[in-house]
């Protein structure tokens, strides 16, 4: 049985490009404290994964949005752009993991 409620294309398209947005910029963020803590600057290092994770908490937000939408019965499309942005929400989170403890082995080998 179809639901009778569609979303908004447009504004699910701008949703999708959101979740890019955010959770790209937040694994850049990663990416840069990890060599921020390979130079020894932990304090830099902190600093952009607390930056990363805003820009990745912003992403997921959005991608709750419309995970809440689909629950509520708004029949979702499946369009390559939400696939791409939920593989690009996972890979963030992965390097963020990745980030963590690159760090703490970087810290470790200064402080020897």
């Amino acid at each position: 049985m179809a639901s009778d409620k569609t979303v908004d294309t447009e504004r699910f398209e701008t949703q999708c490009f959101q979740i890019v947005a955010q959770v790209g910029s937040a694994r850049s963020c990663y990416i840069e404290a990890i060599s921020q803590a390979e130079k020894g600057d932990f304090e830099a290092a902190r600093k952009l994964v607390q930056e990363g994770d805003t820009d990745f908490n912003t992403g997921h937000a959005v991608h709750m949005e419309l995970l809440q939408q689909e629950a509520d019965g708004i029949e979702m499309p499946f369009r390559i752009i939400l696939l791409h942005a939920e593989d690009q929400l996972m890979s963030a989170e992965a390097f963020r993991i990745l980030a963590e403890r690159f760090i703490n082995v970087y810290r470790h080998m200064y402080e020897q």
